[in-house]
């Protein structure tokens, strides 16, 4: 099939974009409506567009052996839910939705000329720290929510039920299924009511914050858009965490996590995952983990993107260094650690 889009993987200061590191960022890019391919090449989501939702693959460009053109590589961004190709308007929404999820529109050029004389993160200047965005910031904040204090099989069920119950269908998604279907809207995830978070979702506390955050954005009270980066780069990190921190079931971790996001690298992300695998990367003894001051002035010479080096430093491991190796599976949680990404 042709493809909607052929998007060059480069970023704005013209830098590399590893596909591979940024489909795998994070746990939280492989939630629903997103699922990423085993060995991650590739994706697939289902997108809003102006003439409703539809499930496209994020692959290598087939045109070639190698995915590149004179540019560089590039990604095919091809529908998958057999309904008819796409309007003009619609393919254009979703080229913009994967671009955005990229973060194309970043520049991490000046973080590649920091970390170039830093033997622990020189090799993220081959195009590491891009974090996969969602299509919004308000699908980014409630994902992250489901993360706070919980299993992250509990994760899993909480945006499964979110998406399998309150998303809109794309063309051909099977009845009843999580498959085919685009995260829900605020309009959706407000009118749910108590049954639905606390009798099927089993969101726990979370239900009334996650319905309240939905109702502020539905009512136009919150515009979560108004935060990124690259669209307000005026606002300052501290505003930016400061609103995030007012909002129900977002403490530090969660506003940490929804900034790097966001795009504002500057938090680090401290919590019950991060802390002992920092310390297990310093050789450090079973339970003894390093204060939080300790790995702050290790990463403060980043500065703006102090965040951004902790989460690579973490998560080299994630992705074979080969180009073409076998790829090993994002790092879960395991079963009842809360926190972590």
């Amino acid at each position: 099939m042709k493809p909607v889009a052929l998007i060059t993987l480069r970023g704005a200061g013209g830098e590399p974009v590893d596909l591979r590191r940024t489909l795998r960022s994070h746990g939280v890019a492989e939630l629903p409506p997103a699922a990423v391919d085993d060995d991650g090449w590739g994706a697939a989501v289902t997108l809003a567009t102006p003439g409703g939702p539809r499930s496209v693959r994020l692959d290598r460009d087939p045109g070639g052996t190698t995915g590149h053109s004179a540019a560089g590589p590039r990604l095919a961004v091809t529908t998958s839910d057999g309904g008819p190709p796409p309007s003009q308007q619609a393919g254009a929404a979703l080229a913009a939705s994967v671009r955005r999820m990229l973060c194309l529109s970043d520049d991490l050029s000046g973080f590649y000329a920091a970390v170039a004389d830093d033997p622990a993160l020189a090799w993220a200047a081959r195009g590491a720290g891009r974090l996969l965005r969602s299509p919004t910031v308000f699908e980014d904040v409630i994902k992250t929510v489901c993360t706070t204090n919980c299993a992250w099989s509990a994760t899993v069920r909480m945006v499964g039920a979110l998406v399998g119950r309150l998303g809109e269908p794309a063309p051909g998604a099977p009845p009843g299924d999580v498959a085919g279907r685009a995260f829900p809207t605020p309009a959706a995830m407000a009118g749910a009511g108590d049954d639905f978070y606390a009798g099927v979702a089993r969101a726990g506390y979370r239900g009334p914050y996650l319905r309240e955050i939905a109702r502020r954005v539905a009512a136009g009270e919150l515009d979560f858009e108004e935060l990124l980066a690259m669209d307000a780069p005026g606002l300052p990190d501290d505003e930016v965490e400061r609103r995030l921190l007012a909002l129900p079931g977002v403490g530090p971790y969660a506003a940490a996590h929804v900034m790097l996001l966001l795009g504002r690298n500057s938090r680090l992300v401290l919590d019950s995952w991060t802390r002992p695998k920092y310390a297990r990367l310093l050789g450090r003894p079973a339970g003894k983990l390093v204060a939080d001051a300790g790995i702050a002035r290790r990463f403060r010479r980043y500065r703006g993107h102090a965040g951004l080096a902790f989460w690579l430093f973490l998560t080299r491991d994630w992705v074979d260094d080969e180009p073409d190796g076998p790829g090993r599976r994002v790092e879960r949680l395991i079963a009842g650690e809360p926190g972590g990404l």
